[in-house]
């Protein structure tokens, strides 16, 4: 067969470089991607005629367009049969791979082939419904239909129509209505994303049949439910996103310690929670605590599928933040933008592995705990816009990956703690705290006795290992997860300079006025 569909792609480039002006027609396309039954051919086809100088009659083409401009050539006409994009079926019986993500594809979706494996068309603009031929496919393991526009509700047999389905990504559309209650027991789902879309509901029960389930992303949608506190059962869930969404009452303590027992991301932001924070909510969640070799395993792994990889949109300094791939050993809770009140639990100091603790916005009153100075991984907190009171405390300074510190708008008083990442915080961290006093803030205390303070950076020689230094720099300052998001900067300019700017010159010299200023005290 290799042999009779190159013949065909030849023929059909031959013919462009004829007497034609470097024009080939519809209909030579056409006549090659008929002979083509593999869809691995295809993509070859499409490579080799974009990467030619033919540009296809009929279409506003460039000669260096890529597969997503050339994609459209291989429609067939209405006449002749389904068309690859844009109708009910795709024309290749087959086929069991299909990888259209990232391109300008549009019109309707079409059916997946009866023995489709993977179907990825994911960042185009796809409109319309999930074409109900969808659930005569039952072998698909992987969907992924997220960020298009597509519309209407989602069909009754997304959850059993596949007993292959491990992926289903749906998130960024504009579906509506409730999720189906039709999951089914014994079903292999791993990830469940319907993010983003205009969802409303309760949490259908039938997940309690996801015995695999390690995600589920229900974020930014308009359902309407109490916490599922059921989904704790699911021994396998690691990340669980409700943010933003019309959800109510109080979380609970829970005697089995299963529950949540694997849960590494948290996100309840932006709801309508009450009550208190229970403190064995929180001691269950083990993958949080679990520090040493058992995180050291899973340190270079990322979650998802060989064909997919699951991501997750954080907001850091109230900015969303896209983490394309997600790390076994990255842990977040956010419960901002609720009504808890009362204390933070002590027991939340247990977490050694939380990278990310967000509580604002919220009606937590009380003493910040000191064994949030235990969280020794931590690398954002933020308590800001609560009723907090009392002083910070000088734990806190153990904290060295900590890179943002959000304490504003409570009732902290007293002197702020000095040293290690102390030293960089602006006073942007401690704003509308009328009782604090000391470095960042203009306002000095009233004890001339110098507080004590941890050991701060104080070498400003320049490193003879030059780059190697600052990049050690940047993991003291920034952590793992802002490592990640700076390093995916530098990779992507090419040029560290601007970054290399603010680690070499606005930390240091942070450190070096904080150094004057004890200097000043002292003398």
């Amino acid at each position: 067969m290799g042999k009779r569909v190159m013949e065909s792609i030849s023929e059909c480039l031959i013919q462009c470089t004829r007497e034609q002006k470097n024009i080939v027609t519809r209909t030579a396309v056409k006549a090659a991607m008929t002979s083509i039954s593999s869809f691995v051919y295809v993509l070859l086809f499409l490579e080799l005629l974009a990467g030619s100088t033919c540009v296809v009659h009929g279409l506003q083409s460039h000669p260096r367009n890529t597969l997503k401009d050339y994609a459209s050539a291989a429609e067939f006409e209405a006449s002749d049969g389904p068309k690859l994009l844009g109708n009910k079926k795709l024309p290749w019986k087959t086929l069991e791979y299909l990888d259209l993500r990232s391109n300008l594809l549009q019109g309707p979706v079409p059916a997946p082939s009866s023995n489709m494996r993977v179907f990825l068309i994911s960042n185009n603009k796809f409109i319309g419904e999930i074409p109900r031929l969808i659930c005569n496919t039952s072998t698909i393991e992987i969907l992924d239909l997220s960020n298009n526009s597509l519309s209407g509700t989602i069909p009754e047999c997304i959850g059993n129509f596949s007993k292959s389905l491990r992926v289903l990504d749906l998130r960024k559309n504009r579906f509506h209505g409730t999720i189906p209650e039709t999951f089914p027991k014994g079903n292999n789902l791993t990830t469940l994303n319907f993010n983003g879309n205009e969802l409303v509901g309760s949490v259908p029960r039938s997940l309690l049949n996801c015995a695999n389930l390690q995600v589920l992303d229900l974020g930014n949608n308009k359902m309407k439910d109490t916490f599922p506190h059921w989904l704790g059962t699911l021994r396998e869930l690691q990340v669980l996103i409700l943010r933003s969404n019309k959800f109510y009452g109080h979380l609970r303590d829970y005697e089995a310690d299963y529950y949540f027992s694997k849960l590494r991301i948290l996100d309840l932001s932006n709801n309508n929670f009450t009550g208190s924070l229970p403190a064995m909510f929180f001691k269950n969640m083990k993958a949080m605590t679990d520090i040493g070799e058992a995180a050291d395993e899973n340190k270079s792994k990322y979650m998802g599928e060989t064909y997919y990889e699951d991501s997750v949109t954080l907001i850091i300094k109230r900015q969303e933040v896209k983490l394309m791939k997600i790390l076994t050993i990255f842990t977040t809770i956010d419960l901002s933008k609720n009504s808890f009140h009362g204390e933070i639990p002590e027991l939340m100091g247990k977490l050694h592995s939380l990278r990310l603790l967000n509580l604002s916005q919220n009606i937590l009153s009380g003493n910040i705990p000191s064994s949030l100075g235990d969280l020794t991984d931590l690398e954002s907190l933020d308590l800001s816009s609560n009723l907090l009171d009392g002083v910070i405390p000088r734990e806190l300074t153990r904290l060295t990956f900590l890179a943002v510190l959000n304490l504003s708008q409570n009732k902290l008083e007293g002197r702020i703690p000095e040293g290690n990442q102390f030293a960089t915080f602006s006073s942007d961290s401690y704003g509308g705290n009328l009782g604090l006093c000391g470095f960042p803030l203009s306002k000095n205390c009233s004890n001339d006795e110098p507080p004590q303070s941890s050991s701060v950076l104080e070498d400003d020689s320049e490193s003879e290992i030059g780059f190697g230094w600052k990049v050690v720099l940047m993991g003291y300052v920034c952590g793992t997860v802002f490592g990640m998001i700076l390093g995916n900067i530098l990779l992507s300019t090419g040029n560290p300079q601007w970054i290399m700017g603010i680690v070499d010159g606005k930390n240091h010299r942070k450190v070096r006025r904080q150094n004057k200023k004890l200097e000043g005290r002292r003398n």
